[in-house]
């Protein structure tokens, strides 16, 4: 379920955290940095976005279901997501030296073939598609990280600061109408249709607006290369004494080893509690809903300077929204569990994400080096995911004999934000990540 309303929210994160990222001030472009208009290629970009993040929210929530109700195995929806983010991440590596170097937007383009090509795959194949769990798996993670490398790049060179803000709000409205309405109406799709015939509607409607979205994207000029990509950027980082992405690493890490295990688990419990699409729709639409609003008033009120504290009140709280999963499993349980973490997660998210950007932004080299800073952010996040997805694995089995295994396990997890907090709250004000905010 998290995995869905992550991938939902995504363009509501960037319009919240990238206010204040200031990246494109020391980049030179032929355009006024202070107009606010967008020109067409934003234009085109912010659409090819918005049909991505469509297309991912109509099937992405419910594609955990359907592999379990092929399955039945808890086990194999951990694989397909371990395997999923592990090649996520390596292809984050990987296609930097491409995406710096050579041509950008042919990995944009191949990263939304790709998913496009994912879903049709597990159209064709249909209830078989557990047998090639683990294949899909790779595929889905090689069109992630080809895709969303390249956009994060091709975002910072295609704006201004003085758009940049314009650019987010409309991507901010997009990805949240999305995860909103979508999900829901996937989950009427599929019950009016009465299971694998409603399945099999969704998977097609997301592969067509991929191949509209990567049509789209040949409309997207190609971008100027600046600089040789160094593989072992990310290294020095962590090798120079007093570095803070020394600090900002581990965080990013801890912050991953939640989301590895919620971002699949929670849609899949609520699946499970109601045996009804219909019912995991509608819980998607409330706890985007009560997200999206949490999200627009604690980014307007939150200030640079309380970052700190706020982290810590919502990592606190986030954990603390696991306990009723102590309870007998239920829908009511697990809306109480989502609508507390919906209200408390963007005091832990904003700060954090604003933090990272900043420390890319902080000054004129660290800039130049954006492509590797990002994939070094993806690489930590990727390396906690896993990290998540092999102790939810190594618990599974002891599910059956001990029923208290699994919210213990998410109580766990649920704690590593606090973890995350203690390693990057000495990174928060640093004096030259205010300076390059300013």
């Amino acid at each position: 379920m998290e995995q869905g309303k992550q991938s939902m929210l995504s363009g509501w994160f960037a319009a919240l955290t990238r206010k204040k990222l200031r990246i494109a001030a020391f980049e030179q472009h032929d355009r006024n940095p202070n107009s606010r208009a967008l020109d067409r290629q934003a234009m085109l970009l912010l659409t090819v976005q918005g049909l991505y993040g469509i297309a991912n929210a109509l099937s992405g929530t419910f594609l955990p279901i359907y592999l379990w109700k092929a399955s039945q195995s808890y086990g194999l929806i951990g694989w397909f997501n371990f395997v999923q983010y592990a090649v996520s991440g390596l292809t984050f590596w990987l296609a930097g030296k491409w995406v710096k170097e050579y041509n950008k937007m042919n990995s944009l383009r191949l990263g939304v073939a790709l998913s496009g090509v994912f879903y049709f795959i597990v159209l064709l194949l249909g209830k078989t598609a557990v047998t090639y769990a683990y294949l899909l798996g790779a595929v889905n993670g090689i069109a992630l990280g080809c895709f969303w490398l390249a956009y994060n790049v091709v975002y910072f060179e295609i704006t201004e600061p003085g758009n940049r803000d314009r650019f987010n709000g409309w991507a901010g409205l997009l990805g949240s109408g999305a995860g909103i309405v979508v999900p829901w109406l996937s989950g009427t799709i599929i019950t009016l249709s009465q299971g694998e015939r409603g399945y099999s509607i969704i998977f097609t409607i997301s592969a067509v607006i991929f191949v509209v979205a990567a049509l789209l994207s040949f409309g997207l000029r190609k971008r100027d290369i600046e600089g040789r990509y160094d593989w072992k950027h990310g290294i020095k980082q962590l090798a120079e004494r007093g570095n803070p992405w020394r600090k900002a690493v581990p965080a990013l890490a801890a912050q991953g080893v939640r989301e590895g295990v919620f971002m699949f688990l929670i849609g899949l419990l609520v699946f499970i509690a109601t045996k009804n699409e219909q019912k995991l729709g509608n819980y998607s639409l409330i706890t985007s809903l009560v997200a999206l609003v949490s999200f627009f008033l604690i980014g307007k009120l939150l200030k640079p300077g309380r970052r700190r504290i706020a982290m810590i009140i919502g990592a606190l709280t986030i954990a603390a929204a696991v306990t009723p999963l102590f309870w007998p499993l239920s829908y009511t349980t697990l809306l109480v569990f989502g609508i507390s973490t919906s209200i408390f997660m963007p005091l832990y998210h904003i700060p954090m994400t604003s933090v990272v950007f900043d420390l890319i932004g902080r000054n004129e080299a660290s800039a130049k080096h954006r492509e590797e800073f990002v994939v070094l952010r993806e690489a930590a996040l990727t390396s906690g995911r896993l990290l998540g997805l092999a102790a939810y694995l190594i618990v599974l089995p002891f599910a059956g004999r001990y029923p208290q295994a699994v919210p213990w396990l998410l109580l766990a997890v649920g704690l590593f934000p606090v973890v995350g907090w203690f390693c990057i709250q000495s990174v928060i004000g640093m004096k030259d990540m205010a300076a390059a905010r300013k």
